[in-house]
């Protein structure tokens, strides 16, 4: 058995990746298998994620585009496909500025592919990054208008937008090493995109994992007390269960004897504007203690990298 403090890490390294490094390092929280990340390993990873409609790894790429010269009817068009998870602003008269995941622009093209600025949008990044569009384009091929300009903009740009643009526009991913009752309540944020270690498929018996469970230190109880030993105990019988039944039984059956003391791994990925919401829920005194201990660390962090949004 082994036992672990909270933690958690902000992911800006991924902000400085293309998207099919950035969503493999995402993706492969889901089943520990971030071993098996080289070189050449990312575009196999994700064409294979987009064939299996794995969406919510795909949830892990956002990027923020620059739409000139649509006029109001075409901007129109787009608001009446009603966008669902993508962020829009006006830009100028005839422009806008647009943030969404893979998933939201592949979905666009999926139940829209007879709006003319979804063609504009899903051209421009298939031209980009075709293995995550190659097989939701129509039969027709996409008729971009012409008259239509799509850019990426790029992070540090967003980084200069205006603060009410910005924290709509500017996305940032966290990972947690929390308890599974943490994560239980974190998932109840939206919109925000998750990903999380599965206890089907990890078997904590494997040598990678050290053959053994890992449980996160509770801050109820001290070290030295009665009721932690009592903790400690139930963690022991239970990891002596889930291993025994290992035995003659899938990941997916012996889980159910593990309790919320779990160690899990989440990665929480959302704009600005959702993480202050975020925080203004669970640093309170109200909120669950031990999602104040990584939460209230977290948000200090985010005060000092992002002073113009987070403000003390």
């Amino acid at each position: 058995m082994n036992i672990v403090p909270p933690s958690f890490e902000v992911l800006d390294h991924l902000d400085k990746l293309n998207l099919a490094v950035r969503i493999e390092y995402c993706g492969r929280i889901c089943y520990k298998s971030e071993d098996q990340i080289n070189r050449d390993s990312a575009l196999p990873f994700v064409v294979k994620i987009a064939a299996h409609g794995h969406n919510s790894v795909l949830e892990m790429g956002v990027v923020t585009l620059r739409v000139s010269g649509a006029n109001a009817d075409r901007i129109a068009e787009l608001y009446a496909t009603q966008p669902r998870y993508l962020y829009i602003d006006r830009s100028d008269e005839n422009g806008l500025l647009i943030t969404g995941s893979i998933r939201a622009f592949r979905e666009m093209l999926i139940f829209h592919p007879d709006c003319a600025l979804v063609h504009n949008l899903a051209a421009f990044l298939a031209r980009r990054h075709p293995y995550f569009f190659s097989t939701i384009i129509p039969e027709s091929g996409l008729t971009p208008d012409p008259a239509i300009t799509v850019a990426k903009v790029e992070l540090p740009e967003v980084d200069r937008f205006a603060a009410p643009q910005r924290e709509k526009h500017r996305f940032i991913a966290v990972k947690f090493i929390v308890n599974r009752a943490v994560t239980h309540e974190i998932v109840r944020h939206r919109p925000c995109s998750f990903l999380q270690e599965s206890q089907r498929y990890c078997r904590y018996a494997d040598h990678k994992f050290g053959g053994e469970v890992t449980f996160i230190k509770p801050l109820f109880f001290a070290g030295d007390s009665p009721e932690y030993a009592l903790w400690k105990k139930a963690m022991e019988d239970s990891e002596r269960l889930y291993l025994q039944l290992l035995a003659t039984s899938s990941p997916q059956a012996a889980r159910t004897v593990l309790p919320n003391s779990c160690k899990t791994e989440i990665i929480v990925y959302a704009n600005l504007a959702e993480w202050r919401h975020i925080f203004n829920l669970r640093t309170t005194k109200a909120a669950e203690p031990s999602m104040r201990e990584v939460m209230i660390p977290l948000q200090a962090d985010f005060r000092k990298r992002f002073a113009g949004i987070f403000s003390a």
